[in-house]
């Protein structure tokens, strides 16, 4: 769906993947070049035997349990395991790390960042996450990590749970809030109700979390003008150190997206369409600047730049190492792009075996690491051509100068010089159709996933 079909004036929401998260596109990778590439690449001499630099390692755990399967969800989730299959879960995921452990890629590396995505993290009882964070930093201590986040989902929290989340070092809580209307929460499946919002909120603010992030999704189902002035309102009186907003996306494996592909009326309502969620997206913007926020990203606003920052996301975009342990994870080590086998059978089996669980690979070439860190960076609304002169030696201005001029061209890059380019806020709204501009020719009309 990565087209500029989408930007026609009330393009609706049609079934395909949006958001950009890696390139190339996933559908490239392949379970053959696990053997070929991604165990060759973990084996390796040196932590950068296939990279140009040495570059920072990040962990991300992959917690895939959920009291509710949420109708826009697409990720790997399972909401019926009982105490001890999430128990088995969590034995495979510390086995998976200490299997990581035994390669010479990883070796004496240092974590700069850890991630707690799901699914839904909190969703562990305290006992769990102790006993999990255990196993874990006894193969490799985060105690000097630059971020770790954890993602919650707000009826899932007690006080003492997040004070067990603070105890293990998180520096960025993540409430997945989404909305803050009930009968809107209800309608796409969400778990959570709004009282659960402010006790979460207020927990989380007494036990001194130094950075506080508040998710917000615009275009769900049922969303209106009304009540998301009204979430936006919301968000400012408490005050986030930092807030992120997403715009409603229907990959295929969502029950919204089976439920238009089949025409079965599951849902009266419908998504918002790419105009209307992209005024939203810039109503709140504007709302949260007259506030003191600044804009970070295509999906981040900041209190305080100089404090706040999202370290997993500006180490992935430029180019760092992740370990995604887990179902179906994903993760890109040594040169390699990597994502773990998706069932839990498969995934199971593979570290019963004492095997790293890897389902599929790609190794990019230099040319489309190169690509892949200019696109990523190019959400943030701007990119500095300094820092791939000095990483490739490759003059960006040159090397993507076609599609610098069709951006040009849709009147979306409003500064261009020999060292910076900067998007205009419409531009930064919909970043992530304009970036098959600069794609290989041979990935630009293929599916994403």
């Amino acid at each position: 769906m990565h087209t500029s079909d989408l930007d026609e004036v009330a393009a609706d929401t049609e079934v395909g993947s949006y958001f950009v998260a890696n390139y190339p596109p996933f559908s490239v990778w392949t379970p053959e070049a696990v053997q070929t590439d991604a165990l060759p690449a973990l084996r390796a001499l040196s932590p950068s035997a296939s990279q140009a630099r040495p570059v920072p390692l990040g962990l991300y755990l992959h917690i895939p349990f959920c009291r509710k399967r949420c109708h826009f969800c697409y990720f790997r989730v399972y909401t019926g395991k009982n105490a001890q299959e999430v128990e088995s879960y969590l034995d495979l995921l510390a086995r998976e790390w200490e299997l990581y452990g035994t390669t010479e890629a990883l070796a004496g590396r240092p974590l700069d960042f850890v991630y707690f995505g799901g699914g839904t993290p909190s969703f562990l009882s305290t006992q769990q996450l102790r006993r999990l964070v255990k196993r874990l930093t006894a193969r490799t201590p985060w105690t000097k990590a630059a971020e770790i986040t954890f993602e919650c989902e707000p009826g899932t929290l007690t006080e003492a749970k997040l004070s067990a989340i603070r105890q293990m070092g998180v520096t960025r809580l993540s409430l997945g809030v989404e909305n803050f209307d009930d009968r809107i929460l209800e309608l796409n499946g969400r778990a959570h109700r709004s009282p659960e919002i402010g006790r979460a909120y207020e927990f989380a603010r007494k036990l001194g979390f130094p950075q506080i992030n508040i998710d917000l999704i615009a275009g769900m189902l049922g969303e209106t003008d009304e009540n998301w002035q009204a979430c936006v309102e919301k968000t400012l009186a408490l005050e986030p150190d930092s807030v992120t907003i997403y715009q409603m996306e229907l990959p295929y494996n969502t029950t919204i997206s089976a439920d238009k592909l089949k025409g079965t009326g599951q849902f009266a309502d419908d998504v918002a369409n790419w105009e209307t969620k992209r005024r939203w997206v810039a109503e709140a913007f504007a709302a949260l600047e007259a506030g003191g926020y600044h804009i970070g990203s295509a999906y981040t606003a900041v209190k305080n730049p100089d404090r706040t920052q999202f370290v997993y996301r500006d180490r992935l975009w430029q180019g760092a190492d992740l370990v995604g342990l887990g179902v179906a994870s994903f993760g890109h080590v040594n040169g390699v792009h990597m994502q773990n086998l998706d069932t839990w059978a498969t995934y199971a089996a593979a570290i019963e075996r004492g095997e790293l669980p890897l389902g599929r690979a790609y190794r990019p070439t230099a040319d489309e690491r190169l690509i892949r860190e200019f696109v990523l960076q190019l959400k943030r609304g701007w990119i500095q051509t300094a820092y791939f002169q000095e990483t490739y030696g490759v003059d960006v201005a040159s090397r993507f100068k076609e599609g610098l001029d069709a951006l040009e061209g849709e009147g979306v890059l409003q500064l261009r010089t020999p060292d910076r380019f900067e998007l205009t806020r419409n531009g930064l709204l919909r970043v992530d159709t304009l970036l098959p501009h600069f794609f290989l020719p041979q990935h630009r009309n293929v599916r994403y996933t």
